[in-house]
């Protein structure tokens, strides 16, 4: 396994955790750290498809961090 394996898979580990905290009620989509740590997840990846390109997963993680940006500006602006 290279660097930008470990960094993507860092990532996607950042992803799952998050995603099962909301989906089993102990995290919620208003805390701003779902998003960053959405986001996070969603850049390492990004990182580690510079190395080894994939464009369906590079589209889906370029979305992934745009809306997870979006979710942390939209909560900000709610406090």
């Amino acid at each position: 396994m290279e660097f930008h394996d470990i960094i993507g898979t860092v990532g996607v580990g950042f992803i799952v955790v998050m995603y099962t905290l909301l989906q089993t009620g102990r995290m919620s989509s208003e805390n701003p750290h779902f998003s960053i740590w959405n986001a996070v997840g969603a850049a390492l990846i990004l990182v580690s498809l510079a190395y080894e390109f994939n464009l369906s997963a590079m589209l889906m993680e370029g979305f992934w961090l745009l809306i997870s940006l979006y979710g942390l500006v939209r909560t900000k602006r709610a406090v």
